[in-house]
């Protein structure tokens, strides 16, 4: 059985008025999900947010997550925000490594293990993204890249530092591109991630949740879960629109065998 995951994640995109008429739509379907929900609005808004989904009284279904973090955790960095800032405010889940970050802000894995590590230390669960480029996946290194990015994780923190980690896969050729991917692909994508931690530690590849990422809908969510090694959906422009994401959770909620 799965523990299921479903993450939302606004990007730039956000105001009282839309927190407020989302929450106050879907707080009449999660209620009855038998599986976790977590949004990641931008950062300006996950205080009002948290009173908005208390105020409906979601807060048992919903959990909140940053869309990123800086690299301190204090210090003269105008305009970052640190993961102890996000412990003092109860925010459970931050995503770092995400292919905007990368592509836009040119974030590399030094960057990313740095995140992470702030991120453990404040008992926050990141949610740590990885996947490659189209030159990468042309010249079939796909498999390689994504070992890499987690390895740099293990090497320099141990195994045991994915403990309470979501792996998120995000192609971000596909992303570009707007590119649907045959869920049988990205599920042996995900095998083969999960067979190489469980070399390392049966436990930790066992419970880890490895998410998929990447132009994910109503009309091929429930193909994606049906995967045995997909632990959930990274949902960008999809979980904007209220009607689709509601959409989306029904179908999981009706359709989906847990």
């Amino acid at each position: 059985m799965k523990n299921l995951l479903i993450i939302s994640n606004w990007k730039l995109n956000g105001s009282k008025y839309l927190i407020n008429n989302f929450i106050n739509k879907i707080s009449h379907v999660i209620k009855g999900c038998n599986f976790s929900i977590v949004i990641a609005p931008p950062l300006l808004y996950l205080d009002y947010m948290q009173q908005i989904i208390k105020f409906y009284k979601c807060d048992n279904h919903i959990l909140l997550s940053a869309q990123n973090i800086d690299i301190h955790n204090y210090g003269s960095f105008t305009g970052e925000i640190s993961a102890k800032m996000l412990k003092d405010i109860g925010i459970k889940y931050a995503i770092i490594g995400h292919a905007d970050r990368k592509i836009f802000h040119k974030e590399n894995n030094d960057i990313i293990l740095k995140k992470f590590t702030l991120l453990k230390s404040e008992d926050i669960s990141p949610i740590l993204c990885i996947g490659e480029t189209k030159k990468e996946y042309q010249s079939n290194q796909t498999i390689a890249v994504c070992i890499k990015q987690i390895n740099n994780i293990i090497k320099n923190l141990g195994i045991l530092a994915l403990q309470n980690t979501i792996i998120a896969y995000e192609p971000i050729w596909a992303i570009d591109n707007k590119i649907i991917i045959d869920p049988t692909y990205i599920q042996k994508i995900h095998s083969t991630i999960r067979n190489y931690l469980m070399k390392i530690n049966c436990k930790i590849s066992k419970n880890i949740s490895i998410q998929y990422g990447g132009s994910v809908n109503f009309t091929n969510v429930l193909n994606l879960l049906k995967q045995q090694d997909i632990d959930g959906v990274l949902i960008g422009r999809a979980s904007l629109d209220t009607e689709s994401f509601i959409k989306i959770l029904n179908i999981i909620n009706n359709n989906y065998s847990f």
